[in-house]
């Protein structure tokens, strides 16, 4: 499944300037955070290819245009979103214990835990720095305060978002409510942040900016669920992932929270067993996975998933948006929740 046309519409102006954000900066601390962003390898050595999707900024990019700006005034929000984006992964893989990010070694397990740390911080602070240049893209003085805020205000819900994942590890109480208020904080906030703020700077038009935060929202939703699918189900020459591999981490997920609740009896002891072991070998997974098949959690993941995408296009139903933009975020929505990586 290839990725929509609108990804590569953006993508050189993305990587410019998140490269013009880092621009003199040339200590290793700054080579660990050009290796994360996929442009050196581990000695300093240049690459080809930058490392991810580059979602969350197209989404910024595509919904100034959408709302009727140009996009090139919501570059430079797109670059620090990409920045916060980065360094959340930085310090999960350090949380996670996660030694492969993008087929290749996470910053941590080259260079120690501490180094990773300083990295993330980094990039969180580049971000901030980077924000206020807005001044000098000719963003009025308002909306350059409101766009800030908005950033630091979607920060403090990814640490609230990853402080509930890491306290759910060791908890089998958790319901898909308190699941959804989890991805609603660690990954959607981020999703509808990139689009309140490019709709912001493409628009004076609030009920604009709030839909489009609002199908940021519903988008971000399904995103995670459709991941979490990927993580046990996905095929490993796609996701990088081996089958299963969430169940081995323990991770409640969507499809574990959801058998945690259907289950009764004796399925949902052998769960409970297996989910407190200190290890889950490949007779657990197998296990796991029958459980999961029996209770029909692929399939209830994944129409979960299709609501929040439904949901999401309502909110931007009746919208004056740009109409071949308009038609870009329900293609990369669709994307986003049948995607196989």
């Amino acid at each position: 499944m290839n990725l929509p046309p609108a990804f590569k519409r953006y993508r050189s102006g993305i990587d410019a300037e998140l490269r013009s954000v880092l621009a003199g900066r040339e200590t290793p601390l700054y080579e660990m955070i050009r290796y994360h962003l996929g442009w050196v390898d581990e000695h300093g050595h240049p690459l080809q290819d930058s490392a991810g999707k580059a979602l969350r900024p197209t989404l910024c990019m595509l919904a100034c245009e959408a709302a009727g700006g140009d996009w090139h005034k919501a570059l430079l929000a797109a670059a620090v979103i990409e920045l916060v984006h980065n360094f959340t992964l930085i310090h999960d893989d350090i949380q996670d214990d996660d030694t492969e990010r993008r087929h290749r070694p996470t910053v941590w397990s080259i260079w120690g835990k501490p180094q990773a740390i300083n990295a993330g911080d980094a990039m969180h602070s580049l971000a901030h720095i980077a924000i206020l240049r807005l001044e000098d893209r000719g963003v009025a003085l308002e909306k350059q305060q409101r766009a800030h805020r908005l950033l630091s205000e979607t920060c403090l819900r990814l640490v609230e978002g990853q402080y509930l994942d890491i306290s759910y590890e060791n908890r089998f109480d958790i319901g898909v409510n308190d699941y959804v208020e989890m991805i609603d904080r660690k990954t959607a906030a981020l999703i509808a942040c990139s689009l309140e703020v490019g709709a912001l700077l493409g628009s004076d038009n609030e009920a604009m900016i709030k839909g489009l935060f609002a199908f940021g929202r519903g988008l971000g939703l399904a995103f995670q669920i459709r991941d979490d699918a990927l993580g046990i189900w996905g095929d490993e020459r796609k996701t990088g992932k081996p089958l299963g591999s969430d169940i081995r981490r323990k991770k409640k997920s969507l499809p574990i929270v959801y058998a945690l609740e259907r289950a009764i009896g004796k399925t949902k002891t052998a769960l409970l067993n297996i989910y407190e072991k200190e290890v889950i070998d490949d007779q657990d997974l197998d296990a796991v996975l029958g459980i999961l098949d029996n209770l029909g959690a692929q399939d209830y993941t994944q129409r979960i998933a299709h609501k929040y995408f439904d949901g999401a296009l309502e909110e931007i139903r009746g919208l004056p948006l740009v109409p071949a933009r308009a038609r870009e975020l329900v293609e990369i929505a669709r994307f986003v929740v049948e995607r196989d990586f």
